[in-house]
C-alpha cells in the first residue's frame, strides 16, 4: 500500500469554493479547487489504492492529475507506509516572548521623550513605525537611530512627507550609518528623485499618494503575506493587533493610532500603565474566523486584520466589532473584486469615518 503525505509545512485553507495552498516554508501561496481539498482530506486517511478504488476511470484520472500536481509542487510525498502515524503535524501554536512586539507612532517629529524610550525597553518591544507628516533631515533620521543604540529594538519604519532635500546623496549617507531603519516610505512625491536600486540596507518607496492614518487598513492581494509567523500568528489572534500598541498624534495611547477608544495619555501615563486596562487587550485573539464574511474566505490566514475600520454592520456577545474590515472589496462567496470605495453597502460606514474626501482623493 503506498500513502501520500502532506508535508508539515503546507497549510490549506478552505473557503467557499475553492482552498488556498500555503507553503510555509517557501513563503509562497496558489488557489486550488475544493475538489483538491476532498481528495487531499481523503488520502489523509487512507491509502492512495483504498482512494482511487472510490472513483469510476473518468474519476480516477482527475485524482491522479491531482496527485500528480501535489508530487511536482513537492507539496507531499508517498511512502509505503501512512507517515502520518508516527510523526506529528507541524505545531500550529504562535509564540512571541514580547510582552508587545510593536508599536505604531503617529508624531510631529522624531523626538521621542526619554520614558517612552524606556518603556519601549521594558516591553521588550522589537519594531517601530513612525508616521510623520514633518519634513525630516538627515540628522533627523540619525537621532532616531542614537535613541536606540543597545536597545533590544531591532527595525524601524518610517513614513514621511517628501520634499526636495530628500535626494540621492542623503539617502546614501543614510545608509552608511543607519542601523535600525529597514523602511522608508516617502509620500506626497509626484515623482522620485531618482532611480531606487537594491544597494540600500532599507527598503526605499516614493508615492504620489498623501497617505494618512486612515490610509491605512487596505485588503489587497498585494499585501498577502505567507510568511510562517505572519500566518501562525492570523491562524491564533488577531493578525493587526496582537501583542501591538499605538500612540496617536495627541499621545492618546491606543490599540492603533487610528482607533477610537484609548488608555491613556503618553504624557501622564506609561505604556506599562495602558497595557493593564481591562480592555486593551479584548481584539489580541479575535481571528480572522470569529469575522463575518471574512472567517468564509479563503485569504483570511495570509490577510490583514483592520479593526480601525469595518462595516459597523456586526458585534459578538462580548461587544467585540467582528464586521468585516472596510476597505475590503473581495467576495469569498463570488471569488470577486471590487472597488470598496464604490460599493453602495459601505457608504454609510464610509460617512462614519468622515472617508470621503480620502476616497477622493485616492
Amino acid at each position: 500500500m503506498k500513502y501520500f503525505n502532506l508535508f508539515s509545512d503546507i497549510l490549506i485553507t478552505k473557503g467557499v469554493n475553492r482552498i488556498l495552498i500555503s507553503d510555509l516554508q517557501r513563503n509562497s501561496s496558489e488557489l486550488q479547487s475544493l475538489e483538491l481539498n476532498n481528495i487531499v482530506e481523503e488520502l489523509k486517511s487512507n491509502s492512495i489504492e483504498e482512494v482511487f478504488s472510490f472513483y469510476d476511470k473518468e474519476s480516477k484520472e482527475i485524482a491522479q492529475e491531482y496527485l500528480n500536481f501535489l508530487l511536482e509542487k513537492e507539496y507531499g510525498f508517498i511512502t509505503e507506509n501512512n507517515w502520518d502515524e508516527n510523526f506529528p503535524p507541524l505545531s500550529m501554536a504562535f509564540r512571541d516572548a514580547s510582552t508587545i512586539s510593536n508599536i505604531f507612532i503617529e508624531t510631529a517629529d522624531l523626538v521621542l521623550s526619554p520614558q517612552l524610550v524606556q518603556s519601549i525597553e521594558n516591553l521588550g518591544i522589537r519594531h517601530l513605525v513612525i508616521y510623520c507628516e514633518r519634513e525630516l533631515s538627515l540628522s533627523d533620521f540619525l537621532n532616531l537611530e542614537d535613541t536606540f543604540n543597545n536597545s533590544c529594538l531591532e527595525s524601524i519604519e518610517i513614513f514621511s512627507l517628501y520634499h526636495s532635500g530628500v535626494d540621492e546623496d542623503m539617502m546614501k549617507n543614510l545608509n552608511e550609518k543607519c542601523v535600525r531603519i529597514y523602511s522608508l516610505i516617502f509620500h506626497k512625491c509626484e515623482k522620485a528623485p531618482f532611480e531606487v536600486s537594491d544597494v540600500f540596507k532599507f527598503n526605499l518607496v516614493f508615492t504620489s499618494q498623501y497617505l494618512k492614518i486612515n490610509s491605512c487598513g487596505k485588503v489587497d492581494l498585494k499585501y498577502f503575506d505567507t510568511n510562517m509567523m505572519k500566518v501562525l500568528e492570523a491562524v491564533n489572534h488577531n493578525s493587526c493587533l496582537n501583542k501591538k500598541i499605538g500612540i496617536d498624534i495627541n499621545g492618546n495611547i491606543k490599540n492603533c493610532p487610528a482607533m477610537r477608544s484609548n488608555f491613556g495619555n503618553i504624557n501622564n501615563t506609561t505604556l506599562e500603565e495602558a497595557i493593564l486596562h481591562q480592555d486593551f487587550k479584548k481584539y489580541w485573539n479575535l481571528t480572522k474566523a470569529g469575522i463575518e464574511i471574512c472567517k468564509d474566505c479563503e485569504f483570511r490566514n495570509v490577510c490583514t486584520d483592520c479593526r480601525a475600520f469595518t462595516e459597523q454592520t456586526h458585534k459578538n456577545n462580548e461587544g467585540l466589532d467582528i464586521s468585516k474590515p472596510l476597505k475590503c472589496g473581495y467576495n469569498p462567496y463570488t471569488n470577486q473584486w471590487d472597488e470598496w470605495s464604490t460599493n453602495p453597502l459601505k457608504q454609510k460606514a464610509i460617512q462614519n469615518y468622515s472617508m470621503q474626501q480620502l476616497n477622493r482623493d485616492a
